[in-house]
């Protein structure tokens, strides 16, 4: 057994990671939020986040108990992103805010949603 924090695997989770395709590199710095979609609150913002040098968050944006089925959107920063990299001289940039909006079914299942990006195209699929 190792020490610090002991990962159960029965936990659900939820994260993400970034990559800039341009630069054939992680989205470190890179601006995410998180909302869950209330039929009657409307949006929430659940946490808004930095991704780390290899375009991670630190810590899952949700798990165990804040992990609950519903329909959620995570956007993307990707405009400021890649103009802090110098990679986006037109105004406005052709791709600002990616959102991808998913569904959470099973909370005790993990959710990983990575983003492939450029300034010109992005994609995304549920990873493991």
């Amino acid at each position: 057994m190792t020490a610090g924090r002991r990962y159960d695997r029965r936990v659900g989770k939820l994260s993400t990671h970034v990559l800039d395709t341009a630069q054939g590199r992680p989205a470190a710095g890179l601006a995410v939020r998180l909302e869950r979609l209330d039929t009657e609150r409307g949006r929430v913002c659940l946490t808004s986040r930095l991704t780390n040098s290899d375009g991670r968050t630190d810590e899952p944006l949700l798990e165990g108990g804040a992990l609950v089925p519903g329909i959620y959107e995570l956007t993307f920063a990707v405009g400021d992103y890649f103009r802090s990299q110098g990679l986006s001289p037109a105004s406005p940039p052709f791709l600002d805010e990616v959102p991808v909006r998913f569904g959470i079914s099973d909370a005790s299942a993990s959710y990983h949603i990575p983003l492939l990006c450029s300034p010109w195209a992005y994609q995304t699929y549920r990873g493991s």
